[in-house]
């Protein structure tokens, strides 16, 4: 055990890339799937049963945590992982995205941002100070630069805009976090669709200087295909023998793009929000637990799969208790999601270490192609 953030390039495959993230609170083996814990807790999950799908770090929410229970009172109370009982690392977002979405409710300065509370409509102010601060307080073994993230479609003008305000922004982050062993900061790439602005964002970041890089505004109305297109090139513009994080991805086959492009991390809130609303995700494609056609089926949802839902459940009982509005339902439908994103992380990282990830990934897509998916 170390105790200090460092990362380690253990084998590439093409641009694809395994290694492993070493800190004092255990390591994380890349490529990673984070599961989202947005409130202090992923949704319909016990953080040993979140451990026992293989995943070794989960995302935490500054936006939300700040405003319930709040950073200091989570302080005051141990910090965030004796708080929610997770003993591995935590990485949390700098509350940037969160605050962006809330439209009319927030005003931007070159400052930071101020925003109405979505429960209470309280006031607020979120600078990259603060935003250190708060995952200062949490504990964070990850802390993420705070960065404006515009949606797109947007302008030029807009986006260049943007962006170097978040790279002042990173700046003032970088200064207020300090020198803190064992934690590290993210800075956070952004530029929307344009090359050359996501170039000019790079060289800032790296002038700056960070334990890790993110590759912000992606997944956030693009599609599939125009992130592809700038994961193209973006990852080409961090440092080689830094972890690089995808933030808010996504789908599995998303994933698999996005590592096949020199991506290292990711996290979203998807494996757990459909496991809440029926939609099941297997290596035959999706399936939708509320359809009729799944009544008096007794088959698993996956034969192949290991998780409690698949080896010990119907799929005609999990249509049941889904149907009867049962909690048993959520929690079995988001293990197996959970379960089943970590497993192709971990044929992703023995592919890449033997050398066959293009084989691996065209079998996987392979397997996909031929299924039968539900309507959703």
């Amino acid at each position: 055990m170390t105790n200090r953030f460092s990362f380690e390039l253990k084998a590439t495959d093409g641009k694809a890339r395994t290694g492993v993230i070493q800190t004092p609170r255990g390591e994380v083996r890349t490529p990673a799937f984070m599961p989202v814990g947005t409130a202090a807790t992923v949704k319909a999950m016990l953080p040993e049963s979140v451990r026992a799908t293989g995943a070794d770090i989960l995302l935490g929410n500054t936006y939300h945590l700040m405003l319930r229970p709040t950073a200091e009172r989570i302080d005051r109370l141990g910090g965030l992982h004796k708080f929610m009982n997770w003993d591995r690392p935590i990485l949390t977002d700098s509350g940037g995205f969160q605050v962006m979405s809330l439209a009319g409710l927030r005003k931007l300065t070159e400052k930071g941002v101020t925003f109405k509370s979505h429960i209470d409509g309280s006031k607020h102010e979120l600078t990259p100070e603060r935003s250190m601060e708060i995952q200062r307080l949490l504990g964070s073994d990850i802390v993420m630069c705070f960065d404006e993230c515009p949606a797109l479609p947007a302008d030029r003008d807009r986006l260049t805009e943007s962006m170097r305000l978040s790279m002042r922004w990173a700046q003032r982050s970088r200064d207020a976090f300090g020198d803190r062993p064992g934690h590290a900061l993210f800075g956070i790439m952004q530029g929307g669709l344009e090359q050359d602005l996501r170039e000019e964002s790079a060289e800032a970041l790296t002038s700056i200087g960070f334990d890790g890089y993110a590759v912000g505004g992606l997944a956030v109305g693009e599609g599939q295909a125009a992130m592809f297109d700038c994961l193209d090139y973006a990852p080409d513009f961090l440092p080689k023998d830094k972890p690089r994080y995808l933030m808010g991805v996504g789908k599995p086959d998303d994933i698999v793009g996005a590592v096949a492009r020199g991506i290292d991390m990711m996290d979203c809130v998807l494996p757990s929000r459909s496991g809440r609303t029926g939609q099941v995700f297997t290596r035959r494609g999706v399936v939708n637990i509320k359809n009729a056609r799944h009544a008096d089926d007794p088959r698993p949802l996956d034969e192949d799969c290991t998780c409690p839902a698949c080896t010990s459940y119907s799929r005609a009982y999990l249509h049941h208790v889904f149907r009867s509005n049962e909690m048993i339902a959520g929690m079995l439908l988001t293990w197996h999601n959970l379960h089943y994103f970590q497993e192709i992380m971990q044929g992703m990282r023995d592919a890449i270490s033997a050398g066959t990830f293009e084989a691996w990934q065209a079998q996987f897509h392979a397997q996909r192609a031929q299924c039968d998916i539900d309507p959703l």
